[in-house]
C-alpha cells in the first residue's frame, strides 16, 4: 500500500479498517479464480438456478477469504508493526483490539459458511472451511514463522479457489479443478518470493524466516527461475488434457515466456525495481491466464 493511502488510513472510518484487514486486493483475486473454476465446471452458459448458485457461492467464498485475512491481521498484529508495509493495519496500531478482530472474522466466517450451507452444497462448504484453517492456522500461525518453505506448502491452502468454484457447482471433484490448483501453487513461490526480495529488510526486522533471509538473494532467484518454468509447463497441462482449446494455449504460451523472462533476468541481475515489476506481472499472469481459460471455455 501507499504512503498517502496508508496516510489516508488514519484518519478512516472504523468500517474501512474493518474492510482494510480484509486484504481486498488478495481476496479479488481468490475469488476470481473461483468463479472461473464454476464457469469451466458448467457446459455453456449457466442456467438460472447455476447463476443464482454460482452468486451465492462466489458470497459465501468471499466472506470466508475475508475472515482468514482478518484472523492474520490479528496473530501478526506484532509482526505487522514492526513492517513497513503492514505497519498502517488498524491491529497493528492498536486501533482494532483483538476481540474485535476475531468477533470480526467469526462472524465473516459463520456467514460465509452459512451461505455456502444453505445455498450451495456441503461439500463446498467444508472444502472452504478447510481452507480457512489452512491458511489462517496451519500458515499463518505454525508454518510462517516455522520454515522458509512456508509458502510452498502452505501456498496449498491459496491454491484452492478453482476446486471450491468446480464443487459449488458441480457437487463433486474431477482432475480438472486439480490442474487449476496445480498452476496456482506452482504460481504461488514465484509471486511471493518476488516481493519477499525487495522487502527483506522487512521480514528480518519481523523476525520472519523466509526464503531472501534465510537462504540469500542468490539462492532466491535462483528458485524463483526455477519455479517459473515448472509453471510455465503446469499451465500446458489444461489444453493437453483436452480441458481447453488453442486461444488458451497460445495465451499460456505467451504468458509463461513472459514471467520466465522477467525471472531470467531477475537472476542474472537484480535490482529493486526489477524485483518490483516481476511481482506485479505475477498478478497480471495469473488473471490473464484464467481470464483466457474463460474466454477459451465460450468459444465456439
Amino acid at each position: 500500500m501507499s504512503t498517502s493511502t496508508a496516510s489516508a488510513l488514519m484518519h478512516s472510518p472504523r468500517w474501512q479498517q474493518f474492510y482494510q484487514l480484509t486484504k481486498p486486493r488478495v481476496v479479488q483475486l481468490i475469488v476470481f479464480c473461483a468463479a472461473i473454476g464454476m464457469a469451466l465446471a458448467v457446459p455453456g452458459l449457466p442456467d438460472l438456478p447455476q447463476a443464482l448458485t454460482m452468486l451465492a457461492a462466489v458470497a459465501g467464498i468471499w466472506l470466508v477469504a475475508g475472515a482468514a485475512a482478518a484472523f492474520n491481521c490479528l496473530i501478526e498484529d506484532g509482526i505487522d508493526a514492526r513492517m513497513k508495509r503492514t505497519a498502517w493495519r488498524a491491529t497493528a496500531k492498536g486501533e482494532l483490539s483483538r476481540t474485535q478482530t476475531l468477533a470480526f472474522s467469526a462472524l465473516l466466517c459463520a456467514a460465509g459458511m452459512a451461505l455456502l450451507g444453505v445455498y450451495v452444497n456441503a461439500l463446498t462448504m467444508w472444502l472452504t472451511f478447510a481452507t480457512f484453517v489452512g491458511y489462517a492456522v496451519i500458515y499463518t500461525v505454525i508454518l510462517k514463522p516455522m520454515t522458509p518453505q512456508n509458502i510452498v506448502i502452505g501456498g496449498a491452502s491459496g491454491a484452492m479457489p478453482p476446486v471450491l468454484g468446480w464443487a459449488a457447482l458441480r457437487g463433486d471433484l474431477g482432475p480438472e479443478p486439480w490442474l487449476l490448483c496445480l498452476i496456482i501453487f506452482l504460481w504461488t513461490p514465484p509471486h511471493f518470493w518476488a516481493l519477499a526480495l525487495y522487502r527483506v529488510e522487512d521480514y528480518a526486522r519481523a523476525g520472519l524466516p523466509m526464503l531472501p533471509v534465510t537462504h540469500g538473494n542468490d539462492y532466491t532467484r535462483l528458485q524463483i527461475l526455477l519455479y517459473t518454468w515448472v509453471l510455465f509447463a503446469a499451465t500446458l497441462l489444461p489444453f493437453l488434457s483436452g480441458m481447453s482449446g488453442w486461444f488458451y494455449l497460445v495465451s499460456a504460451v505467451v504468458l509463461g515466456l513472459g514471467f520466465c523472462g522477467y525471472a531470467f533476468r531477475l537472476w542474472r541481475a537484480y535490482s529493486e525495481a526489477l524485483a518490483r515489476r516481476t511481482f506485479w506481472f505475477s498478478i497480471w499472469h495469473l488473471s490473464l491466464l484464467f481470464a483466457a481459460l474463460l474466454i477459451d471455455h465460450y468459444l465456439p
